[in-house]
């Protein structure tokens, strides 16, 4: 069979959507549901779609949505008619022939996005059935970087159409406690606010949000075709003027954010290069007057400033820099006003100018800061973009951080974002909107206030750090470091820093760590770091040393299946599709889109973002289905009819099966790890043991293991000997459907008892019913209920309780939403991803779990831990085999 490939594209196009979307008439998104969990300001959020075809014919669906620039993608999935696609993350060169045959053959059809400020765009497609559904479900991470006192949380929303089933579920856990959290954005304001629900209980927080299909209807960006904006989730935590937070996993890694309050400011040195070429009329050079006059009024009295304009020459205000004394900030506002457009560019003179400027004003104490304004590329003087970096990198010396604004799309952002990263600054692009004078204070602002300079992160017994040594601290922002501890010795590990405060050298040192965490949480916080830091690193190298720190991040890329500029995301996908080849355009690329009527449209535009500059890929690839069929409930398929449908049904055992067609519940969404996940198999009579079964992940295999429990069994779903906690399950008997009881124990007689209609707290002889939506305190844990799922949290565990219903029946069914970091924690829900390689795939297999080989059968368990509730593709095992090791060690006498 000739293979297709779909290239899916994060894009970071700089540019407004022009055109509006088609109105999907034909296909309905049923549920879209956008979960995002922040721990230790680590966010990982999914996004889900469940969409159906309504026509009688077969429909391309889209999924389309847009996440931070600065996350990594790190899973994406489609379930279709039962079976699962899911993605694997790959060396983009690895796709790189796939890729070229694709268009060779003329199937490229990119299309084309467009991104606003903070946003990129992911997009793909697939045909789907008539009256079938599919799911899509993408998983993004980021570190949540402070500004201003503050972390946000941007969550878009931009559906397509008014859902009726749709719900932003944030939750937050900071062990420092939470000092305040607000909503904000487009989604938050008129009508929509009236969907927000938040709750705030010390070291966690709750944001739900929650609108009608006519409230979604009702934002300054709503309309017919429902939502188009921003929730925006803002918060800081409690700090004190130490050296900060620092968390480790208990297989060594760690990380330390650094944020001391209760500092001196130090007095500032700055000199702002403006530039005042041609290109800069109009509009720009009015916002940057505008800017300019407010940024000069916030200078404070001990400040010492200095002013340049330029195009193909440069003017000063004054050749030296001068006090920020009323007088002299009265004669640099005149200056100002008289800016004008004119002339050429020539960038290398006026760095070096503003450099020069700097190193004759040394002050001790002070802090200096050099400000670059240009909207475009070096037209005189010194043009060639290597030099020029030679240039300033030689005259600054690496005494005090370039930073570089870029007005505009025109501007090479590459270029300032390199030169910048070489002299410890940062670049960041100034839109031409409306709003440009308040980007540009809005900047000026998250420099204004530098309370220690040349910080130095000190780690002995630390190894594998992420970057360690920063320029300046400034009030407001956070510097974060992480690494391993070496042997994991925490003895010998000893953080320290040193910096420089007003007048004199400042020590942080603290010997306590202050918090344990979950070991893949930690781990993928280095790795993110570390990845990010390796690319900028990346732009800054030539020859052998760009070729090795390149290696390092897509070695990295691909342990943590980060989908960066260096890899690709490959994922299967029904026979028969069409090709869309889509990329990534270069920063101020084009790209256009004329083979493909999607309905979008593109004016013009550049890329921008943290890594936009190369092409970052989610490659979708055809590839041969799982063979498995649902029918209709109770209905029993024998093995000719199968074969009548799927040719390929000599892979699958030869024994009678019975398979379910799922009914739509409108359900709570949520999503975890990919540790375990369970199921509930059929019963063939109404009164015989219901058999439940339980799906089990693999770690080197894309089909899981499944086993089963028969009868109402109290199963051990989590206990931590160490906080005194417990929380145990009870099956159902007969019905079709999972647990009617489960109970959290959080010391000796504190009881939390959980049913489909009730949450009960049993603290010694005092019962204490909850049946509303308020937060719920018992010990340590925290409870809150909502529609139809219970979410319950303590520390770094938590963990969701959805309710299913079947028939008339309802019944619950447990998640552990975040892992703990207790090594010591055991029970059904804290299972590992089993390993095991196959040995033979016939009917009836063999495979070898953990150096034990079992026979094996092809069979299939529903999902009940996705409320869309695939029926997937698994191993039949028996539940020893699964476990490895006896199913009786999982089974309670009472709960």
């Amino acid at each position: 069979m000739e293979r297709a490939v779909v290239y899916v594209t994060l894009f970071g196009l700089l540019l407004a959507l022009v055109t509006t979307l088609p109105i999907k008439e034909d296909w309905d998104i049923y549920s879209f549901h956008i979960n995002s969990t922040v721990t230790s300001r680590y966010a990982t959020t999914v996004i889900t779609s469940r969409v159906a075809n309504r026509m009688d014919e077969s429909k391309e669906i889209e999924f389309h949505v847009r996440i931070p620039k600065n996350a990594f993608i790190s899973k994406f999935r489609m379930f279709i008619d039962g079976q699962l696609y899911d993605g694997a993350v790959k060396a983009k060169e690895q796709a790189q022939q796939e890729y070229t045959d694709a268009v060779s053959r003329g199937q490229s059809a990119g299309i084309v996005s467009s991104v606003g400020r903070t946003l990129e765009e992911f997009k793909t497609s697939v045909t789907v059935a008539p009256h079938k559904k599919v799911t899509f479900e993408l998983t993004y991470e980021e570190l949540l970087k402070r500004r201003i006192g503050k972390y946000e949380l941007q969550i878009h929303a931009r559906p397509m159409q008014p859902v009726k089933d749709f719900k932003v579920d944030v939750y937050i856990h900071e062990k420092a406690g939470i000092s305040f959290i607000n909503v904000q954005g487009g989604l938050s304001t008129k009508n929509l606010a009236n969907a927000i629900t938040k709750t705030h209980a010390d070291k966690q927080a709750w944001v739900y949000f929650y609108p009608t299909e006519d409230q979604q209807k009702t934002c300054d960006s709503c309309g017919e075709q429902g939502m188009n904006g921003d929730l925006v989730v803002v918060y800081d935590v409690n700090r004190k003027a130490s050296i900060g937070d620092i968390k480790k996993s208990s297989d060594g890694y760690f990380v330390h954010h650094f944020a001391p309050s209760n500092l001196t400011r130090i007095s500032k040195n700055v000199v702002f290069i403006i530039d005042q070429s041609g290109s800069m009329s109009g509009r720009k050079i009015q916002q940057t007057r505008i800017a300019l006059l407010h940024i000069l009024s916030d200078l404070a009295e001990d400040d010492y400033f200095g002013l340049i304009t330029f195009d193909g020459e440069i003017f000063h205000w004054k050749r030296e820099l001068v006090q920020a004394s009323k007088e002299n900030l009265d004669g640099a506002k005149e200056f100002v006003q008289r800016i004008n457009d004119r002339g050429a560019t020539d960038i290398n003179l006026a760095v070096l100018e503003g450099a020069r400027m700097l190193n004759a004003h040394p002050r001790e104490g002070s802090a200096s800061i050099l400000i670059l304004l240009t909207d475009g590329d070096p037209t005189s003087g010194v043009t060639n973009l290597g030099r020029i970096k030679s240039n300033v990198k030689e005259a600054i010396a690496g005494k005090f951080p370039l930073y570089c604004l870029g007005f505009g799309y025109d501007v090479n952002f590459e270029f300032l974002k390199t030169m910048s990263l070489q002299n410890d600054g940062v670049a960041r692009r100034i839109y031409d909107d409306s709003d440009a004078d308040l980007q540009l204070r809005g900047f000026y602002v998250e420099v204004a206030t530098p309370l220690l300079t040349d910080v130095t992160m000190i780690y002995l017994g630390g190894t594998n750090l992420t970057q360690t040594n920063f320029s300046q601290y400034y009030d407001g922002s956070e510097i974060v470091v992480a690494g391993q501890i070496t042997d994991n010795n925490v003895e010998t590990f000893i953080p320290q820093v040193v910096a420089l405060s007003r007048n004199s050298k400042v020590t942080f040192s603290e010997t306590n760590i202050t918090e344990i965490v979950s070991d893949d949480l930690i781990q993928r916080v280095w790795a993110y770091l570390t990845v990010k830091q390796l690319l900028e690193k990346e732009l800054q190298l030539s020859g052998p040393e760009k070729d090795k720190v390149k290696e390092v991040a897509l070695e990295l890329s691909l342990k943590y299946s980060f989908v960066t500029p260096l890899t690709s995301m490959v994922v299967t996908k029904p026979p028969g599709e069409s090709t869309d080849v889509l990329h990534k355009p270069k920063e101020g690329g084009t790209h256009t889109n004329p083979q493909r009527g999607s309905g979008l449209g593109l004016a013009g535009g550049s890329a921008g973002g943290s890594h936009s500059f190369l092409t970052t890929s989610a490659i979708i690839q055809q590839a041969p289905s799982i063979v498995m069929h649902s029918g209709a409930a109770g209905r029993l398929h024998d093995d000719s009819h199968r074969r009548k449908i799927y040719p390929d049904f000599g892979m699958m055992p030869t024994a009678v099966e019975m398979f379910y067609e799922m009914e739509d519940d409108d359900l709570s969404t949520v999503h975890f790890p990919p540790t375990i996940v369970t199921a509930t198999a059929p019963t063939t009579t109404a009164t015989a043991p219901l058999s439940h079964r339980f799906l089990l992940k693999a770690e080197n295999q894309s089909i899981p293991l499944c086993f089963d429990i028969t009868g109402n069994e109290r199963l051990k779903l989590l206990h931590s000997p160490s906080r005194e906690l417990s929380v145990n399950g009870e099956l159902d008997s007969v019905a079709d459907g999972g647990f009617t009881k489960i109970v959290i124990r959080v010391k000796a007689d504190l009881y939390i008892d959980i049913d489909v209609n009730n949450i009960i707290v049993r603290d010694g002889q005092t019962l204490t019913p909850h049946t509303g939506e308020e937060l719920i305190t018992a010990g340590s844990v925290t409870v809150i209920k909502r529609n139809k799922e219970v979410d319950v949290a303590t520390g770094d565990i938590r963990i969701v309780i959805l309710l299913h219903e079947r028939h008339g029946e309802k019944f619950l069914w447990p998640v552990l939403r975040q892992h703990p970091s207790d090594n010591s924690i055991e029970g059904i829900l804290a299972l590992k991803p089993a390993v095991y390689e196959e040995l033979q795939q016939t009917p009836s297999s063999r495979l070898k779990i953990n150096e034990q080989e079992v026979d094996v059968d092809r069979s299939g368990a529903v999902d009940y831990s996705i409320v869309s509730r695939p029926t997937l593709g698994c191993w039949l095992v028996s539940a020893d085999a699964a476990l490895q090791r006896p199913l009786d060690d999982f089974i309670v006498a009472q709960l």
